[in-house]
């Protein structure tokens, strides 16, 4: 019996899953990225042209202390990345990179706040999975990109 439970679940298609955790992940890092620039009235999205929030520059310089890069450069490409790769990720288009941007962002903040690894952790494995296996067949690349290059269903 356990063997067939085991057939049954090794069975199900895995995108419903991916679907999940790009959701989820997407949402994280939007919300992080919301925090480094100025927003519409209401508060979902960035505003157009996307402008660094007051202080932002301020925490990187003297808490966030990115290396190799200014806290300006630093902060420009913190919010552009986790916003941009957030919503590619989201959509599930350009998945694969999207996911490994971000895997980048969680090193850098996991370096940054080292204390939080439980979380940077959980992050880093959900990203590696989807960099492994893609954003699934409930995605944006598996209608562009797939017709391209066949191949079975996830």
């Amino acid at each position: 019996m356990l063997f067939a439970i085991r057939s049954t679940l090794t069975a199900l298609p895995l995108s419903p899953v991916l679907l999940m955790l790009r959701i989820a992940l997407a949402i994280l890092f939007w919300r992080s990225g919301l925090t480094k620039v100025t927003t519409t009235a209401s508060g979902m999205l960035p505003e157009i042209p996307p402008r660094l929030a007051a202080g932002v520059v301020d925490i990187f310089a003297n808490e966030y202390r990115v290396p190799l890069l200014g806290p300006e450069t630093a902060a420009m490409l913190g919010a552009g990345g986790e916003l941009i790769l957030a919503a590619l990720l989201l959509f599930g288009l350009f998945g694969r990179f999207a996911a490994a941007g971000l895997l980048v962002v969680t090193l850098v903040i996991q370096w940054v706040y080292p204390g939080d690894w439980s979380d940077h952790l959980l992050w880093a494995g959900s990203l590696l999975l989807l960099v492994i296996r893609g954003p699934g067949s409930l995605s944006l690349d598996r209608l562009f990109w797939e017709p391209l290059n066949p191949r079975p269903r996830r």
